[in-house]
């Protein structure tokens, strides 16, 4: 195992790689030193069909990055971050920093254990509804991160959301490279990416919202008839937006996990150009639509795969 003298990068980078990502591409590396991490997108695990401009990536990397800093926050250490810190390498989204002593807070603490525990889970939800001030609690974890959360039931737009949703589904089924994309990184056995059989949720057999199915299985079960659906929205559309973005989005799940709660995501209308641009004019259209997600009470899933720090951490060489 590499990293032995720096316990709190490693705890950080073991974080790190626990984030949600499209397909579980897992679309980052990292390069370390004795006390900084940089934030790398690994433009080879960008999905060129269904993110061709990386923006999904982005999330990913930006929620990468939110686990780091509760890690090191946790380890009682501060740190300070920059977003995309050198034009001169477009790879490099974020450095890290490493800084004196930290008093970690209750919720830090709280945030920083639920990363083990939170996965997507694409299994049914019960219907159980999520109590007020557990939907208020998921608002304000976005505005923590500078974005909002928007509730589409309680702003009336449900079936309208719904009914984007499930055009966006259809227009993807049809589409022959989106469909091969997606079924290279949802076969196979004993990978240590994308989504296995395992982790992939039953055939849909009724409910409002199509969940994505990922295998060619029988089983269906019916999913939820009323589901709590979010939209997380951001004021701009610029690249350090995203990554803010992806924290906003990581920060909501992980108070989601603390409170019980499951997620998984409505990705569909998000990978076309013109359901999302539908989604921003729905939703009012001041703000973008950066990710969509189902909340709720789930029955137990299964956590995706993730590769070992070796594969995607670069130590850098020391000073002599």
């Amino acid at each position: 195992m590499i990293f032995t003298d720096f316990p709190v990068i490693t705890t950080a980078l073991k974080a790190a790689v626990r984030a949600p990502s499209p397909h579980n591409t897992q679309p980052w590396f990292f390069e370390v030193g004795a006390e900084e991490i940089e934030v790398h997108l690994d433009e080879d695990r960008v999905l060129r069909v269904c993110d061709p401009d990386g923006r999904e990536a982005w999330l990913a990397c930006g929620a990468a990055l939110l686990n780091i800093e509760l890690a090191i926050a946790a380890a009682r250490r501060l740190s300070s971050t920059e977003l995309l810190p050198d034009p001169a390498r477009p790879s490099l989204l974020a450095r890290v920093e490493l800084g004196g002593r930290h008093r970690t807070s209750a919720e830090e603490l709280r945030l920083a254990a639920a990363i083990p525990r939170r996965y997507s889970n694409r299994r049914p939800f019960a219907d159980q509804k999520v109590p007020a001030h557990l939907r208020v609690a998921a608002e304000l974890a976005a505005r923590t991160e500078g974005a909002w959360l928007l509730m589409v039931d309680e702003a009336g737009l449900l079936e309208a959301t719904a009914s984007l949703i499930r055009r966006a589904d259809h227009l993807l089924a049809q589409d022959d490279a989106y469909q091969a994309e997606s079924r290279a990184w949802t076969t196979g056995h004993g990978r240590d990416d994308g989504v296995p059989a395992s982790a992939g949720g039953p055939r849909p057999a009724g409910g409002l919202l199509p969940v994505r199915h990922f295998h060619e299985s029988e089983v269906s079960r019916p999913f939820e008839q009323d589901p709590v659906v979010a939209v997380l929205t951001t004021s701009d559309d610029r690249p350090q937006t995203r990554l803010r973005a992806g924290r906003a989005m990581q920060r909501v799940l992980l108070s989601a996990t603390m409170a019980g709660l499951s997620a998984s995501f409505y990705s569909q209308p998000m990978e076309i150009a013109s359901t999302r641009a539908e989604l921003r004019e729905l939703i009012g259209g001041d703000r973008y639509p950066q990710t969509l997600f189902r909340l709720g009470y789930g029955y137990p899933g299964v956590p995706t795969p993730r590769r070992p720090l070796e594969a995607v951490v670069r130590e850098r060489p020391r000073p002599e």
